[in-house]
């Protein structure tokens, strides 16, 4: 099947979840949630299908993590462990994110910029001071999972100096919308809920995930062309 089909089936399950949690109808997220990060690995595998790269292997790693913390976040509500359990797989997933952009900076030879690290940490100190108030127990859960996201994008602000810029592009588009959406989530759980708050976190989080795996094929396609 052509990569187009998966993409697009990537959409249906996203927009599915996205219906179900409109409706309130939990059998249809049951249902599409798992199904979306497996189509956008499928997806990436199509893309890349002709590319030797040993740099594949931490793009599936961090979209297996992030699978199952899609999986594990679907019963939170019935025991707060399966919140920190989720939680502790996408910090696995982020740390696959920061090695997949680290060996592609260091390959583009692309300098560090300590002005994205000022940026981040602020970003970064600004949150967690709001959000400190209401974490109660899981205060360093959360602050750990901060830092390594803002590690990984940090990582992602160096992209745009590759080369093949608009893989660069794709991916930082990524990394901010998975900032975005795990910062909704945050304020949501912990500070105070507020309408819609499920479906901003799910798209937000649904374009993340498509943008970073986008700007990789890119990439990688892009390297293997240039080996020819």
């Amino acid at each position: 099947m052509k990569k187009q089909t998966w993409i697009l089936a990537f959409f249906v399950a996203l927009g599915a979840d996205v219906a179900g949690i409109q409706t309130g109808n939990e059998t249809l997220q049951l249902i599409s949630k798992p199904l979306i990060l497996p189509l956008l690995a499928v997806y990436f595998l199509t893309g890349t299908g002709a590319v030797s790269s040993p740099l594949k292997k931490w793009i599936l790693a961090a979209l297996f993590f992030s699978w199952g913390g899609d999986v594990l976040l679907m019963f939170q509500d019935k025991n707060d462990l399966y919140f920190l359990l989720g939680l502790s797989s996408f910090l696995l997933a982020h740390i696959f994110y920061i090695l997949f952009f680290h060996r592609v900076r260091i390959s583009e030879n692309i300098k560090s910029n300590p002005w994205y690290l000022l940026l981040v940490v602020l970003y970064y100190l600004a949150l967690i001071s709001w959000l400190s108030p209401y974490l109660g127990e899981m205060k360093l859960p959360v602050r750990i999972y901060g830092v390594v996201i803002s590690t990984m994008f940090m990582m992602a602000l160096h992209m745009p100096g590759l080369r093949k810029k608009s893989a660069g592009v794709w991916m930082l588009a990524g990394a901010c919308f998975f900032v975005l959406s795990d910062s909704l989530l945050a304020v949501n759980k912990f500070y105070r809920s507020f309408e819609a708050a499920g479906i901003g976190v799910m798209l937000t989080y649904g374009l993340a995930q498509l943008f970073i795996v986008k700007g990789a094929i890119e990439y990688l396609r892009g390297q293997q062309h240039s080996s020819l």
